[in-house]
């Protein structure tokens, strides 16, 4: 493959999320600061099973999507704020909160987190009052877990075929700091599911019900650009004023789903067919080293630190060419 600049016009940043832990709730927001590491504060956290440390995720408990966290900002706090957690009001578990960032003298260092065989360290979470964020937590999961929090050891991402040499690290994303999706794909979805409807387990509901972007967990979604416009791009730029001039933000490969899109996010209850036996049907053999999963997305590599606000202007620099 090869890559060159080329025109694009009038696309825009049209939604930002933010995932706090992983696989539970995002939270839209108007701006937010990135670094190489992906959004601030975008899964900095995850739930780990308390005899292994591997970490659990949405598509083993779906119910995890109903979990909210938010991120409350305290610059005179000497742990930047807190991390907020609430449940669903039937769930039993009352809420709780933990400093942003460890108190490593403190909490239980850990150096076995354990995500599909990539180890990583972290801190167990502790509250500052009131039962333990663990107690809660493993109420919730009915089996014993942790919140962990993660720690300073870089976490290095895999290199992928456009980008051999990529050094790059990350927190607790699957595999890359950022998710970039344009809008308009979800549009084309619509019409797949809906050409589809009572074949493979697809309901009568999906003639009406919306499906929305937030279950693919993207970071930045764009308009502008049209449906899957991304798997186009190699290196992008986002700024209010200039996005010629902001850090470029490397595409480094398109991103193979799981079910876990299938997971409503207001009820927790996965699907039996959509989207992904939809997005097997056109979706498929986009990325050369997962030829038969469907692909949405891509996957980003921010080139430094700035701040993404809905509504930035977006540069791409350089398109893939083969």
């Amino acid at each position: 493959m090869a890559s060159q600049t080329a025109v694009y016009q009038g696309i825009q940043v049209s939604k930002i999320l933010v995932h706090p832990i992983k696989s539970c709730r995002g939270t839209s927001v108007q701006s937010c600061r990135y670094t190489p590491e992906g959004l601030e504060n975008d899964r900095r956290f995850c739930i780990v099973e308390a005899d292994t440390h591997k970490v659990i995720t949405a598509r083993e408990v779906a119910k995890m999507v109903l979990i909210s966290p938010r991120i409350e900002v305290d610059e005179k706090s000497p742990h930047g704020g807190v991390l907020f957690v609430s449940f669903p009001d039937d769930s039993g578990c009352e809420s709780f909160s933990v400093p942003l960032y460890p108190i490593e003298e403190k909490w239980e260092r850990l150096s076995d987190v354990d995500m599909w065989g990539c180890i990583m360290d972290g801190f167990v979470c502790e509250s500052t009052s009131g039962r333990s964020p663990s107690a809660i937590l493993s109420a919730y999961f009915e089996r014993p877990v942790h919140l962990a929090v993660k720690g300073s050891k870089p976490r290095p991402c895999d290199p992928t075929d456009l980008f051999p040499s990529l050094k790059a690290t990350a927190w607790y994303q699957d595999g890359y700091p950022l998710l970039v999706l344009s809008e308009e794909s979800i549009d084309v979805l619509h019409e797949e599911i809906r050409s589809r409807i009572g074949t493979q387990g697809i309901e009568d509901q999906w003639s009406e019900r919306e499906f929305v972007i937030e279950r693919f967990r993207p970071n930045i979604v764009l308009r502008g650009a049209g449906p899957f416009a991304e798997d186009n791009f190699e290196e992008i730029g986002i700024n209010s004023e200039n996005a010629g001039t902001a850090p470029g933000i490397l595409l480094v490969n398109k991103c193979a789903r799981c079910l876990l899109p299938n997971v409503c996010p207001e009820t927790g209850v996965p699907d039996k067919a959509v989207p992904y036996k939809v997005l097997m049907k056109f979706r498929i053999g986009l990325d050369p080293r997962n030829k038969m999963k469907p692909c949405v997305g891509c996957n980003g590599v921010p080139l430094g630190s700035a701040v993404v606000k809905v509504g930035d202007l977006v540069t791409v620099k350089k398109i893939i060419t083969v």
